[in-house]
């Protein structure tokens, strides 16, 4: 690690400089913020939607549809009349 002060070549780990004695804190190059962490929800829960969606269609021939005689009261529903 390079010092700021004085540019010596510290070794990795140590807190102040062997030369100048001047402490060798790492500064962060970036840091982020409520906004990137909002978008970066959005952009995983928009993808796993869009994965599971498409995997919807593509699987559909292939799920299994449960018999009539297993679920009568699914045919005593009252319909819902649209407007």
């Amino acid at each position: 690690m390079r010092c700021q002060k004085c540019q010596t070549e510290n070794k990795d780990g140590l807190k102040n400089c062997k030369k100048c004695s001047a402490p060798l804190i790492q500064v962060n190059l970036w840091k982020p913020n409520w906004k990137w962490h909002i978008s970066a929800l959005v952009i995983i829960y928009s993808a796993l939607l869009l994965a599971f969606f498409t995997l919807n269609v593509v699987l559909k021939p292939y799920m299994r549809q449960i018999p009539k005689d297993i679920t009568p009261w699914l045919d005593k529903l009252p319909k819902v009349e649209k407007k």
